[in-house]
C-alpha cells in the first residue's frame, strides 16, 4: 500500500519493451536489469514480461480503478446505488447504525 507522500517512478513504454526484450531474448537477470535501468523491483519487471507474453498493453492503470463506461446517467446512478447497498450490508456502520 502506498504511504502518504510516497512518489512513484514511471517508465516509458520504450524502456519497458527494451527491458522485456533483454530479459526474454538476451537472458539478462533481474539484478542486471534493475541495476542497468534503475528499476526498483523484480516484481515490476516480471509484470512487464507477463504483459508482453499475454499480449496486453502497458497502459498505466493508476487512477483507473473501478472505472466503468455507462450508456446513460440512469445506468450509472443504478450502479452506484448498488455499490452503496452492498457496502451497507458489509458494514452496518456506514449507514449510521452502531454495532454493540
Amino acid at each position: 500500500m502506498a504511504k502518504k507522500g510516497q512518489t512513484f517512478t514511471t517508465y516509458t513504454e520504450g524502456l519497458k519493451r527494451e527491458v522485456v526484450r533483454l530479459k526474454l531474448q538476451e537472458g539478462w537477470s533481474y539484478r542486471q536489469l534493475r541495476e542497468r535501468f534503475g528499476i526498483k523491483s523484480d516484481a515490476q519487471i516480471a509484470e512487464w514480461v507477463k504483459k508482453v507474453q499475454n499480449g496486453e498493453p502497458f497502459d498505466d492503470q493508476r487512477g483507473q480503478w473501478n472505472k466503468k463506461n455507462f450508456n446513460s446517467l440512469e445506468e450509472e446512478i443504478a450502479y452506484l446505488k448498488a455499490q452503496v447497498e452492498y457496502l451497507k450490508k458489509r458494514n452496518p456502520n456506514l449507514h449510521g447504525k452502531e454495532s454493540s
